[in-house]
């Protein structure tokens, strides 16, 4: 008979796992050892496909029990070899929400789906482990709504509640905000934080965010390759930037801001080289000019707003008192080598965003609208056979040359916008034309040939046996003339190579999302829909997708993205639309939107951490990137600008 649970071990220990899944070469996981402590909440991090998932995995003995591959080395679960335990009895301890959560809810109603796990268990009393776990998740006025009624962020929390109802002493989320609205994210974090203090539950997350993890978990594990690198306290973790830099995985935006003051400061006033100038992020150490008496600021650097607004406000406070607040850099590294330096600062951020801004005005009497709603009105039957309007009375003009962000929160009708303009739904009342053609009158087939829709479930896009072919599919079928060079391209574009001959099915989140990027963008739209196309993506692939929409200009008119991501609609979009219960709640440009609290708040969205530190200073206006918050400071550090005491209404 196995022995119990002990209580008194660590939560997970996990020593040389090595794992490779069936049919696979290369092992997933190699020499892996992991040793997390009871009660802690951490983060696991890394780059898509480097093994997070295929580690979390196990802990409820999903591997080697279910997934039976190649497996060898030593986990133990609270003390107790998984080896010797089956999922049935590990999923007892260890509550698992998965990245595509919503498969994971099976029963028709709130309370159903809240107790069907101790039920399945035959536990008597599992109508009050259901209403506990409902309770802990803040689900409990909603207990008699059915699953479709809820919006994204409720049917996470349900499923967090569905693992919770089991009374579990380890909790895992993979990827706990990837589709949700940033109020609901925060919603679903809270909740984490409440289980790992108020009920002690040992909370794991798997999470590309670095603000999220800044602001809730206490240590970080990284991996790459299939293997644990380190395993550090969070602020030690997210200044640890060499490592972070390397596997493309972005520190908090409050973090690259010290960092490039601290450059600038070293540097003479002078911004340090783009990544494209062979310069990095992590050459602050390494910078040649003297600057402000040769100093740099001290580390750790802040990881959250509030640890930056203290640590800049210092600054702002008593820059005139150097030793409290900079390092002297090392002799070497304070030697007059301005020559190799830039001359003058780059202000490349202000100049991209006014490039990106453009006169809309002049731009829409140029051109004539790619896309028009006229009314547009789009309802569905739910069970009750009652009809739902998910958009109500949309009027709207998209322009060529225009990078729309639809925004909002989950529920909002993004996606259904969306659809409406790849005619996979016509309108039930008013009108949308394409190109001066309205969709009632074409098929979604004839639509297809200039607009490209990627789905925000990319395995809603996979109908063919791998990578390659998956890719490859839209433009044979229509004969395209460069078909092999097209997906080629896109395939190394997407860093697919090596996955190429893979079933798309069976790839990681992001590597999935990859996929269904490269799909969308081989046929070289007219204008392109891209729904959530950041969720799941490490900060590296979503840099790429960055890249390649700018060089998918030539071809694409008009690109639209319904995104969560606030720091890519700050860094890409010329235009905002906000959605909020189905009707056009905001539209403008970037600084426009986020100006207007109120707006923000109803509509579910949030700002960036950097937007967050300016308004806490009383920058004004307030800055979006790192890059220029750092100049802005030192304009005030060097005496360059006019400023007030840090304390006062605004900074200017």
């Amino acid at each position: 008979m196995p022995k119990p649970f002990v209580h008194d071990y660590p939560a997970i220990r996990i020593a040389g796992v090595t794992f490779a899944y069936p049919g696979s070469e290369q092992p997933v996981l190699k020499e892996a050892s992991l040793h997390i402590r009871r009660g802690s909440f951490t983060a696991i991090i890394g780059g898509n496909g480097c093994g997070k998932s295929t580690l979390c995995k196990l802990f409820n003995g999903l591997i080697p029990h279910y997934y039976s591959g190649d497996f060898t080395g030593t986990v133990e679960i609270c003390g107790v070899s998984a080896e010797n335990r089956t999922v049935s009895e590990l999923s007892r301890r260890v509550g698992y929400v998965y990245q595509d959560f919503d498969n994971q809810l099976v029963r028709p109603t709130v309370m159903d789906e809240a107790h069907f796990a101790p039920l399945n268990y035959g536990l008597p009393d599992y109508r009050a482990m259901g209403a506990r776990a409902l309770d802990m998740c803040g689900l409990t006025h909603l207990k008699d709504r059915y699953i479709w009624e809820l919006s994204g962020g409720q049917k996470h929390l349900l499923a967090l509640a569905g693992a919770l109802s089991l009374e579990p002493d380890i909790l895992v989320v993979d990827e706990p905000v990837s589709q949700l609205d940033p109020q609901h994210a925060r919603q679903v974090y809270d909740v984490l934080r409440q289980l790992n203090q108020v009920h002690e539950k040992t909370v794991i997350v798997i999470e590309h965010h670095a603000e999220f993890i800044a602001d809730y978990c206490e240590e970080v594990c990284l991996m790459e390759q299939g293997k644990v690198l380190w395993q550090r306290p969070v602020i030690e973790a997210l200044n640890s930037l060499e490592d972070l830099e390397r596997l493309g995985i972005q520190p908090p935006q409050v973090t690259k801001a010290a960092v490039q003051l601290s450059a600038i400061l070293l540097n003479g006033g002078m911004a340090p080289g783009s990544p494209q100038d062979g310069h990095s992020i992590t050459d602050v150490s390494s910078s040649h000019a003297m600057g402000l008496s040769g100093y740099q600021l001290k580390q750790p650097y802040p990881i959250t707003a509030e640890e930056a607004e203290v640590y800049f406000g210092k600054l702002l406070h008593r820059h005139g008192d150097t030793p409290l607040l900079l390092d002297h850099p090392p002799t070497d590294a304070r030697a007059d080598d301005a020559s190799s330096a830039d001359s003058t600062v780059k202000d490349t951020d202000s100049d991209q965003h006014r490039i990106l801004q453009g006169d809309e005005s002049e731009r829409q009497e140029e051109h004539g609208a790619l896309v028009e709603f006229h009314h547009a009105v789009l309802r569905y039957r739910t069970i009750h056979k009652t009809e739902h309007e998910v958009l109500r009375g949309i009027d709207l003009r998209l322009y060529e040359g225009e990078r729309i962000a639809l925004v909002g929160n989950n529920g909002a009708g993004k996606s259904s916008l969306l659809k409406l303009i790849a005619c996979i739904a016509k309108p039930s009342c008013g009108s949308v034309s394409i190109m001066g053609r309205n969709t009632k009158d074409v098929s979604m087939e004839q639509i297809s040939v200039n607009v490209a829709y990627v789905f925000q479930n990319p395995e809603d896009m996979f109908i063919e046996d791998n990578v390659y072919q998956e890719v490859a599919y839209g433009l044979k079928s229509r004969r395209h003339p460069e078909a092999e060079d097209r997906v080629h391209r896109m395939l190394t574009h997407f860093r697919l190579q090596p996955l190429k001959e893979r079933d798309a099915r069976l790839l990681s989140g992001g590597q999935q999302r990859r996929v269904s990027l490269a799909i969308g963008a081989a046929m070289m739209p007219q204008l392109i829909l891209l729904d959530e196309p950041t969720a799941n993506l490490d900060m590296s692939t979503r840099e790429e997708l960055l890249d390649t929409l700018q060089e998918l200009e030539v071809h694409v008119r008009t690109v639209v993205i319904a995104t969560h991501d606030m720091q890519l609609v700050h860094e890409w979009a010329t235009r905002v639309i906000v959605l909020n219960q189905g009707v056009v709640a905001g539209d403008g440009t970037v600084s426009e939107i986020f100006t207007d609290t109120e707006l923000i708040s109803r509509a579910g969205l949030a700002p960036t951490q950097m937007m967050d530190l300016s308004i806490r200073l009383g920058v004004v206006p307030a800055t979006s990137s790192p890059d220029e918050f750092a100049r802005h400071m030192y304009g005030i550090l060097s005496g360059k600008e006019i400023h007030c005491h840090a304390a006062s209404p605004q900074l200017v």
